[in-house]
């Protein structure tokens, strides 16, 4: 048995106290991440330095009395590393200004292995368990396919999906194939933190929830389940989480697909999602992030009352429903992260 609460949450084994880290710990709500941004002249460059990714992972760590790390990165080092021409604009986020919108852009990613590509992100985990030194779990991640794809078909973020909706609808195939070529290398980019050191994996599928039942099913979940299936061949040891931001009218589904844990959103009433699920997968979540805007009292409150939701039961990871916002303070993550632990304690 795991000596960390995180692990042996994830596994649905008893702990001493529920274990707690959130989506975003490192991030721009830190003055000591934003000094550590200086460094890099942008994002990217940012994540592919990784004495400056170690240090911001840790930055957390070094304030709050957290159950986990996870590795500072970006969902998009894929498409980055095949090829893909990659900028991140003030203000819009992350955007393709190439986007893949055509078999031919396919066949030219088709030719590309980007592991290689990847080094930086696994000499980061190498860099932040040594200094760990195994007092803290290490979460290693990616997005999923379907997640990675609409950025790579949109070109950005979007608020209708078209594009990708419409090859979906018009070229399935054509999507498939990407879909497919996605699952594929995110396996093995997992597989490879894995030997770099990460102690559990997290796969965010961010954008699963703006697609129909079926094509849920057909072409977000059936993906993520090909990657736990081949991760667990090869690390049947590892945890893993997937989390569908707007998918808890899924959980069912997602609850046979071999991992370990599903993360909630704030929409996914916990108790109920627990009824559904029974004993078969470990539960990540669920606090608003915005609660983090309310009175330290409001804070406690909330943390208690899902605490209180989920019960005494094995397997319950407590994190927010979506990432930490950049003008959140932490001060009142904090009172986030004591809260949990005192009302918890066993």
């Amino acid at each position: 048995m795991s000596k960390h609460n995180y692990i042996r949450a994830l596994l649905k084994q008893p702990v001493e106290r529920t274990p707690v880290w959130v989506m975003r710990q490192a991030g721009r709500y830190l003055p000591e991440y934003r000094k550590a941004r200086k460094k890099a002249p942008n994002f990217m460059e940012f994540c592919k330095q990784p004495e400056l990714a170690c240090e911001v992972t840790l930055q957390p760590l070094q304030r709050f009395d957290l159950d986990a790390a996870i590795i500072f990165s970006d969902i998009l080092t894929i498409p980055d590393a095949l090829g893909m021409p990659l900028e991140f604009i003030s203000g819009q986020g992350p955007v393709f200004p190439e986007p893949l919108r055509d078999e031919k852009s396919l066949v030219a990613l088709q030719e590309r292995e980007p592991l290689g590509d990847l080094q930086y992100v696994m000499d980061a985990i190498k860099l932040v368990k040594h200094e760990l030194a195994d007092k803290t779990p290490l979460i290693g991640f990616a997005g999923s396919p379907w997640t990675i794809g609409c950025y790579m078909v949109e070109g950005s973020g979007s608020k209708t999906f078209s594009q990708v909706k419409r090859l979906l609808y018009r070229e399935p195939t054509l999507l498939h194939a990407l879909l497919s070529l996605l699952s594929k290398h995110i396996t093995q980019y997992l597989l490879a933190q894995v030997k770099a050191g990460a102690d559990s994996l997290m796969v965010f599928d961010t954008w699963g929830g703006v697609l129909s039942g079926p094509c849920y099913q057909a072409f977000s979940l059936d993906y993520m389940s090909e990657i736990v299936a081949g991760v667990k061949q090869e690390a049947p040891h590892i945890p893993i989480t997937l989390f569908t931001k707007g998918g808890g009218q899924w959980l069912e589904a997602m609850a046979v697909s071999g991992c370990d844990a599903l993360g909630l959103d704030w929409t996914t009433d916990i108790a109920n999602a627990r009824h559904r699920v029974g004993n078969r997968v470990a539960l990540q979540g669920n606090l608003d992030p915005c609660v983090l805007y309310s009175s330290p009292e409001g804070i406690r409150q909330e943390v208690k009352n899902i605490l209180d939701q989920f019960g005494s039961h094995p397997g319950h990871v407590f994190n927010l429903g979506h990432g930490m916002y950049p003008d959140m303070s932490p001060e009142h993550m904090q009172v986030l992260v004591d809260a949990v632990h005192e009302f918890s304690q066993s």
